[in-house]
């Protein structure tokens, strides 16, 4: 029973968060302070609608002595969010494990 609520601790903690969550996560641990942002319009003027403008390609950045990381430093920052949840979860299973011992 304890093993099947660690599972399903472990489905819902990596999957609670969405893309966009991850993504605004990443971004805001690699620099401190409000450094970024998300583009309003697109290169025409257009209005981007608010559940699209969360995206790497409509990062801005507002601060001018940082640089826009590139999409693989992101990604690599996202992978890396991921596996701390994975292993503060796993650490949590083998200490329920554990105390069935």
């Amino acid at each position: 029973m304890k093993i099947e609520l660690v599972l399903r601790s472990y489905v819902w903690e990596t999957h609670r968060m969405t893309d966009r969550e991850y993504l605004n996560r990443a971004l805001s641990l690699m620099h401190n302070g409000q450094w970024f942002g998300w583009r309003k319009t697109n290169d025409d003027g257009n209005v981007i609608p608010n559940d699209q403008r969360m995206t790497y390609e409509n990062v801005i950045v507002h601060n001018s002595s940082i640089t826009k990381p590139t999409e693989a430093e992101v990604n690599a920052k996202i992978q890396e969010i991921k596996m701390q949840k994975l292993k503060k979860l796993m650490t949590k299973r083998q200490q329920m494990l554990n105390s069935k011992l």
